[in-house]
């Protein structure tokens, strides 16, 4: 009887042993029914959350020093008005120097020229050459750099900017892909080289423009907004990683090239990744147009590497959108803390000062564009 007892007693202590298992699943169900909201939900374009939070602001509308902006996307510079425009901007912004970068080759550049000679501003805009990457076949490669030596004899003093098609949409006569390191283009890349201009190529997007297009993706809204920024597909684009060996092959067989990385390569969520190019190719270096999201949240690393590659980093902005470019100058220049991007379905987050010194912005505002790009003098720039 007692053995029964014994057993029965047994039992009943398993039983109460397991009970706080059971019933601390059954809470942690009851919990996660109770973090559903108990209101509809706003949508995700709905729901903008005002900071409460108090802390010290520095709004800085103008560079604390003259700017070169490498990757500038200002209107066609063909007339008066519009050229009159662009420069009252660039002064209020203290921008000394912009490179009209959209695509602007043979006549549409030689106008331009001209056309800002005229107006007395031609110490404020430089111009890069576009290049004609469609429907290469043999020759293509010798007829693209001898229309390149026509446009730096123009006045043009860089390649540029060379869009994300290449590499992605562009292509050979026979319709295949034209890759970035295609042979045909050698002499291009060869005539930049003996002629002493700059590269500036646009490879890819953002690596999360090629991620599946799920809810972990950071990018998912600008995605879900932008379906034209969709490159997940493997059939129709090559990954990421593909554009970036190629792109890193073409720099490779050019050596005594200058090459300009846009956006930083794309690498300002990986800079690490960036510095490895840096160290391993000293002809290249990266510009920051439309990456502050990304240089924003990781001020101190940022920082950090901006000061190390402080001779390889140059300033560009990227659209023309003059009220824009002050969150650029508070993200360099400010220790300032969690503020707002000025494009939200970029970023969600929010953006931290990076407290560069003032060697770092010379370096990073005008110093390297007036080593890389041939004959930048202005009296807009300070000379040391």
């Amino acid at each position: 009887m007692r053995r029964v007892v014994r057993g029965t007693t047994l039992l009943g202590l398993g039983l109460i042993a397991m009970a706080p298992f059971g019933c601390d699943a059954q809470q942690r169900a009851q919990q996660q029914r109770s973090r559903e909201p108990q209101l509809p939900p706003p949508s995700i374009t709905e729901y903008k959350p005002q900071s409460t939070l108090v802390v010290p602001q520095h709004e800085v509308p103008r560079a604390r020093f003259p700017v070169v902006d490498i990757h500038g996307h200002p209107p066609t510079l063909d007339n008066r008005e519009t050229i009159e425009e662009v420069v009252r901007e660039m002064d209020r912004l203290n921008i000394g120097v912009m490179v009209q970068a959209r695509p602007s080759s043979g006549e549409r550049l030689r106008s331009q020229i001209e056309a800002v000679r005229e107006a007395g501003y031609e110490d404020r805009f430089v111009f890069f050459a576009s290049l004609d990457l469609d429907n290469i076949e043999e020759g293509s490669g010798a007829r693209i750099a001898a229309q390149l030596e026509e446009d730096v004899a123009a006045g043009a003093v860089g390649i540029g900017e060379i869009s994300k098609a290449f590499g992605l949409a562009n292509r050979r006569s026979d319709g295949t892909l034209l890759a970035m390191d295609d042979p045909e283009l050698d002499i291009v890349w060869e005539t930049a080289g003996r002629l002493g201009i700059p590269v500036f190529v646009h490879t890819a997007d953002p690596p999360e423009f090629f991620e599946p297009l799920d809810y972990t993706n950071e990018r998912w809204l600008e995605l879900a907004i932008f379906p034209n920024r969709r490159f997940m597909d493997a059939e129709r684009f090559p990954s990421f990683d593909e554009l970036m060996e190629a792109r890193n092959r073409m720099i490779m067989k050019h050596p005594e090239t200058t090459w300009i990385l846009a956006h930083m390569g794309w690498h300002t969520a990986d800079l690490a990744r960036l510095g490895e190019i840096f160290d391993a190719h000293p002809n290249v270096l990266g510009e920051v147009g439309a990456v502050l999201y990304d240089l924003g949240r990781q001020p101190r690393f940022a920082a950090e590497f901006f000061e190390k590659y402080q001779d390889r980093i140059l300033f560009g902005k990227d659209s023309f959108a003059p009220d824009e470019y002050p969150y650029y100058w508070r993200v360099f220049e400010t220790a300032d803390e969690y503020f707002d991007y000025y494009r939200d379905y970029h970023a969600f987050w929010k953006l931290y000062g990076m407290d560069l010194s003032d060697d770092v912005l010379r370096s990073l505002y005008y110093q390297n564009a007036r080593r890389i790009i041939p004959g930048l003098e202005s009296a807009a720039l300070p000379s040391n």
